[in-house]
């Protein structure tokens, strides 16, 4: 936790709030860095972001949306696109392969049935079954972090409302 803090500059809330049991804290980060740091396959980190954003504001959860909004314009360099998948990803900017990768994601959330249909869509944009894994691992776990995030009233941090929205402040040089 202290490398987080020192790294980002702040300790985000999710930290202190899986603290509470330190052997479920550890088993939740582990199975994160599994999902997230996947390197291979056609799901980049910035898509996984937006699965994470689209998913989480479908379970209306503030403390995802917001951390994971803020992580998605970091790794994609876009600043306004995880804010109108909030509001309304039918209206959203996305690729035609984004749109597709979200669908999937939502279904997977609502829960719907997945059926061929689902699986074909995602192929049609370049996705294969592995990807499609990852997709409804990412929706998964996360809904489950939604809901503990509802549990303890988990609110962001202010600092995630500016990140990836203005440049990072450097530390003042001493002299």
């Amino acid at each position: 936790m202290e490398e987080m803090e020192r790294k980002g500059g702040f300790l985000p809330n999710v930290f202190k709030v899986m603290a509470h049991r330190p052997n479920e804290f550890r088993a939740f980060f582990a199975y994160y860095d599994i999902l997230m740091n996947r390197e291979n396959g056609n799901v980049s980190k910035a898509d996984k972001e937006l699965i994470i954003v689209a998913t989480s504001a479908n379970n209306k959860c503030p403390y995802c949306v917001t951390a994971h909004s803020a992580l998605h314009r970091i790794y994609s360099k876009n600043k306004t696109l995880a804010d109108q998948v909030i509001v309304n990803p039918e209206l959203a900017d996305l690729r035609p392969r984004d749109r597709a990768m979200l669908e999937f994601a939502l279904a997977v959330a609502k829960p719907e049935n997945i059926t061929e249909e689902h699986f074909s869509s995602l192929e049609k944009h370049g996705f294969d079954r592995e990807d499609a894994w990852d997709i409804a691992m990412v929706t998964a776990f996360f809904a489950m972090a939604n809901r503990i995030a509802h549990l303890t009233d988990m609110r962001p941090n202010e600092e995630f409302y500016t990140l990836g929205r203005l440049p990072k402040e450097k530390p003042e040089e001493s002299e």
